[in-house]
């Protein structure tokens, strides 16, 4: 009778761990740090979108879906650094109300639009690509502000007030943050690398078809720790030869013509594409469409697998970029390559 109860104890944690990794979860040998708690004061729902946004306007807030997977050591940031200070979880709690949505998960969610799907087919359908991603949703349901990404807690608050302010449709965040930063050289000097392009060849389509523009500002340090670490390694810079590799100011008044053929500034530019993070690398076809970005703070891991992603052209067969890491750290694990997301 022990043996029959101690097996079925155990039988769910070995079907939990089983589906875990079907659906996603990192490697044994990857830095993983597994599931991490939520903080109790996030909101318990029935993830009834309508409902929720409902309770959150009569008690003067806004709802923030913030998509997470276990193992996802930007999460973890987003949990123990951002979520850990005083003065951001004060804010959070005084003007939104977070529902946390699992990107593999099966439970049910009821869109703002009446349809009921599961948490990971919600999450296709608001095309999340990365971990955290946070939605931040107004009082009619539409997307106020969207993170794609994990933001380190100063550019976090910024955004935290934006959504509090009620700023959008008055000013884009990344206007709104540099006003926060008005000590900031933003138009100052930028890293210069070997392989960047002239701007006066962007319209035109490389050989291999694709271009990757980097929208960066001045006193940046993401872009410092891109230019003096990422990009210099070596498998970082097998994977650029694939590309004709652009680098535009985000503020400056630089004319230029996009690959689409429109005639802008860059500042312009990087307005209408909402460029709100530096470094944000955007991926072009040889038609000039936008096919990816990739636009919060990234290790040299997930920086290389979105330079794959869009060189090998597996973002036209594989449309989820989480799946596509996953299959791609599997295949480098079966070469005996150790990965360390965080490096």
């Amino acid at each position: 009778m022990m043996q029959r109860l101690l097996l079925l104890c155990l039988l769910p944690m070995a079907l939990t761990a089983e589906a875990g990794l079907r659906e996603g979860e990192l490697n044994p040998d990857m830095t993983n740090p597994g599931a991490i708690e939520h903080p109790a004061w996030f909101k318990t729902s029935f993830l009834d979108l309508n409902e929720d946004i409902a309770e959150a306007k009569a008690e003067g807030k806004r709802v923030l879906l913030y998509f997470y997977q276990d193992g996802c050591p930007y999460c973890k940031k987003l949990l123990t650094v951002n979520f850990r200070q005083p003065e951001i979880v004060r804010r959070t709690q005084e003007t939104l109300d977070v529902l946390a949505i699992n990107l593999w998960g099966d439970r049910e969610v009821t869109d703002t639009d009446g349809e009921t799907l599961s948490e990971k087919a919600f999450a296709r359908k608001r095309r999340v690509m990365f971990t955290p991603t946070l939605l931040f949703l107004d009082e009619q349901g539409r997307e106020a502000l969207r993170i794609n990404g994990y933001y380190k807690p100063e550019k976090f608050r910024a955004a935290l007030d934006y959504v509090a302010q009620h700023r959008e449709g008055r000013e884009r965040f990344a206007e709104f943050y540099r006003r926060q930063q008005a000590a900031a050289n933003v138009a100052g000097p930028l890293h210069d690398e070997p392989f960047f392009r002239p701007l006066k060849e962007l319209p035109r389509a490389p050989a291999g078809g694709h271009r990757l523009v980097i929208f960066e500002q001045g006193s940046c340090a993401d872009c410092d720790e891109l230019h003096e670490d990422i990009l210099q390694r070596p498998e970082t810079r097998a994977l650029l030869r694939r590309f004709a590799v652009f680098q535009v100011n985000m503020w400056a008044d630089t004319p230029l013509v996009t690959p689409d053929g429109q005639r802008l500034s860059a500042r312009d530019w990087a307005g209408r594409l909402d460029i709100k993070y530096t470094p944000t690398l955007v991926f072009f076809d040889a038609e000039g469409r936008e096919v990816f970005r990739s636009e919060a703070y990234l290790k040299a891991f997930h920086i290389q697998s979105a330079l794959d992603y869009v060189a090998s052209g597996a973002y036209r067969k594989q449309p989820e970029f989480q799946r596509y890491i996953d299959e791609r750290a599997e295949h480098l694990r079966e070469q005996g390559v150790s990965i360390d997301l965080m490096r």
